[in-house]
């Protein structure tokens, strides 16, 4: 350890292990009990240390010429009698100025060091030019050590290369070859030559093998003249096959051939698999286990059938993956459904798993009246539902919904309930779109009205009338259509209408819900009502969805609609603090009707009262409030009388050019007639708080465009 040579190894020891070794090559074997120097050039040898002096031949060049100048290490076998490894030195230099080469071994692990010096039999002869390539076979080491090994030439040095090699002694098992038959379901394995060897197949988990299900789980001998074929029963990428001599204790090997193979991730890997369902659709929560053959984690996310066939197509949901424990994958805040199903995908494959519970938390059924659509659902969790027209698009594939979205709130407490919602409806529009908004994650179902049995359908009959007659038909759709675009207001100049009232009774709040509906249906433009927004409200608040919508309205140049009422001047009055409230009409704090008068009462003092600027409108009905019931401070905005002045309300709400459909005017008597004789009807039931199903149900019968009246909540959706 104290030679200047072994010093400079170990100052060489730090930039030997930055630097990248060769691979084993433990299918190398060499049949030589003695050393040997193989060159391109007459060469003679000379050895020091523990290392028999080589013998030099000189041997023309074969396989690739390595670069120059080139160091290469390998581990072959060197099998005079009993196979043991050894490292093989192969370089490549130019031997331009020089006489010879040094090559240095140390081994790390014992200090073991030997020299071996190269040099050119015949100095003024120059063989094979100036390249220079040597292979050394072989300096012997034990399995794990580290062998260091480096090179100098001679006589100054000029260059030096180092190079380190772990020498690893890989036992090789028996070999074999085998046959996939993919028609007959088998694998056939053979063997080339040699003892017996037994063979299986099996799948590779993480530190072992483990054997087949029953009845695939055979062992079978195979020999040179007789091979073997093993069932397999699911083709996956763990699918492995192992050999082992039939002595105790013999080598094994495993080959595994389906790894790389696409066939290998198709229907029987899914098919493998065992899923099994833990949704909660009262907990909106989604979870599902996995337990397949191979230790392969697939990911899972969410997608939605349009239909319920098992071949239907399952569109993604963005952003909905699932998290997985204890190969459990669980999602929370969904809204559990039969068509709501997980995607589990795994390198290019992918297959859908639905839920195994067909009982959802809610449905909701589709009924259509001339330009009516009535939703009911049915719920027994508290829940929001939201709901949407569309237009059917053959080209998409799908149907595209149009705005507004209208949403519905399923109340806290005890269930179940029965909601419902009334949307306007057109002929033009064909189906709803209807999903549950207060979950994250949720499916929209399609609800497209069967009316093949409605009297619209009478109309094929004159297909089978005469010439006459088909003229007679077709003159009379053009004058229809002519007079429903005439009733059709132009939709470019429609302006918002934010619509205030005084919350009197549940039969007020039905009168104001329809008649937004009746303004939307008739004027096509949009209604601002908190009753239709609940879930907007709920989220925001009373005071900053007013003032929010107030906001638009000014800037889209729209109205502020209040509809006067008899409990309107009583709000009034407990807003400014004139007037005593009773028992059960002290208005609730903050609500709808004193933020719209504060707010009105700050703009006009803003404008010093100028009337004819402001876009506040007051609007009441005969006979249920009359012109004394309007404060004195509120006189000076402009006011209607309904449904005497509907035509000039239309005016002032959409501008002077815009006109309204002929059935509008008597839409607006019909509603104020119905509205009075359940009044008169109105007994000390009513004021109770006692159901009014039937009289609403007749309120909004035969009003073409007004919302159904909502039976048993505060509001029309």
């Amino acid at each position: 350890m104290g030679s200047p040579t072994l010093r400079r190894a170990l100052l060489l020891l730090p930039a030997a292990f930055l630097l990248t070794c060769l691979p084993p090559a433990p299918g190398t074997y060499l049949p030589l009990d003695h050393p040997q120097v193989t060159t391109n050039f007459a060469c003679r040898a000379k050895a020091f240390g523990a290392l028999a002096t080589p013998r030099c031949q000189q041997k023309s060049w074969e396989g690739p010429a390595l670069s120059v100048p080139t160091l290469a290490l390998s581990t072959v076998q060197l099998c005079p009698h009993k196979c043991q490894p050894c490292v093989r030195v192969r370089l490549a230099l130019n031997a331009t100025g020089i006489d010879g080469l040094e090559l240095h071994f140390l081994v790390l692990n014992t200090n073991r060091f030997v020299r071996l010096q190269v040099f050119r039999r015949h100095k003024r002869r120059a063989d094979a030019g100036n390249l220079w390539q040597l292979q050394f076979d072989c300096f012997t080491a034990e399995s794990g050590q580290w062998v260091f090994v480096w090179l100098e030439t001679l006589p100054n040095g000029a260059l030096v290369l180092n190079q380190s090699l772990q020498v690893i002694h890989e036992k090789s098992g028996p070999k074999f070859h085998y046959t996939w038959m993919p028609a007959a379901r088998v694998i056939e394995v053979s063997v080339p030559e040699g003892p017996n060897v037994t063979v299986r197949l099996c799948h590779q988990l993480a530190l072992e093998c483990e054997e087949l299900h029953p009845p695939f789980h055979k062992q079978a001998l195979v020999s040179r003249h007789q091979p073997a074929v093993l069932p397999y029963e699911y083709l996956l990428p763990c699918l492995c096959i192992e050999a082992l001599y039939e002595h105790r204790d013999g080598q094994r090997k495993k080959k595994c051939p389906f790894q790389d193979q696409p066939e290998a991730y198709g229907l029987e890997f899914w098919s493998s698999m065992q899923f099994e369902d833990y949704s909660t659709s009262d907990e909106a929560q989604m979870a599902m286990s996995l337990r397949g053959r191979c230790l392969l984690y697939p990911n899972a996310s969410l997608c939605w059938k349009d239909r319920a066939a098992a071949e239907a197509t399952c569109s993604d949901i963005p952003n909905s993956t699932a998290p997985r424990s204890d190969q459990i994958y669980t999602l929370e805040e969904v809204d559990v459904h039969p068509r709501l199903c997980f995607k589990f995908s795994y390198t290019n494959s992918s297959h859908v798993e639905c839920p195994r519970r067909t009982d959802p938390a809610w449905n909701v059924s589709l009924s259509v009246n001339f330009l009516q659509a009535h939703l009911h659902f049915h719920s027994r969790v508290p829940a929001s539902f939201s709901s949407a027209l569309c237009q059917q698009q053959p080209l998409l594939g799908q149907c595209v919904s149009e705005p507004p979205v209208y949403t519905i709130t399923h109340p806290e407490g005890q269930g179940p309930w029965d909601l419902d919602l009334i949307l306007p409806w057109r002929i033009s529009r064909s189906c709803v779109l209807v999903w549950r908004s207060d979950v994250r994650f949720s499916g929209k179902q399609l609800l497209c009205p069967d009316i093949s049995h409605k009297h619209w359908g009478l109309l094929a009959l004159g297909l089978g009338l005469g010439l006459g007659l088909l003229v007679g038909v077709i003159l009379l759709i053009r004058w229809g259509l002519q007079g429903f675009r005439r009733d059709t207001p132009s939709r470019g100049h429609s302006r918002p209408i934010l619509l205030i009232y005084s919350p009197d009774s549940e039969e007020h709040k039905q009168l104001v819900c329809a008649f937004a509906a009746l303004l939307h249906s008739a004027l096509c433009c949009p209604v601002l009502l908190d009753l239709w927004e609940l879930s907007h409200v709920g989220r925001l608040g009373i005071l900053p969805w007013m003032y929010a919508q107030r906001e638009h309205v000014s800037r889209e140049q729209g109205q502020v609609l209040v509809l006067w009422s008899a409990g309107s001047a009583r709000a009034y009055g407990l807003w400014q603090g004139k007037a005593r409230a009773g028992p059960q009409l002290v208005p609730e704090p903050h609500d709808l009707f004193g933020a719209a008068m504060a707010c009105l009462q700050g703009e006009l003092r803003g404008t010093s009262g100028a009337a004819q600027q402001s876009d506040w409108v007051i609007a009441y009905f005969s006979k249920l409030c009359g012109q004394r019931d309007i404060p004195q401070a509120l006189r000076y905005l402009p006011r209607y009388y309904l449904p005497q002045e509907l035509p000039g309300l239309v005016r002032i709400l959409q501008g002077p050019s815009s006109s309204t459909p002929s059935w509008f005017h008597a839409s607006a008597k019909s509603l104020v007639r119905r509205l009075l004789r359940a009044e008169k009807k109105k007994g000390p039931r009513s004021r109770l708080h006692r159901p009014w199903r039937k009289a609403t149900d007749r309120l909004a019968g035969s009003l073409f465009p007004l919302a159904h009246p909502k039976l048993r909540r505060p509001n029309c959706t």
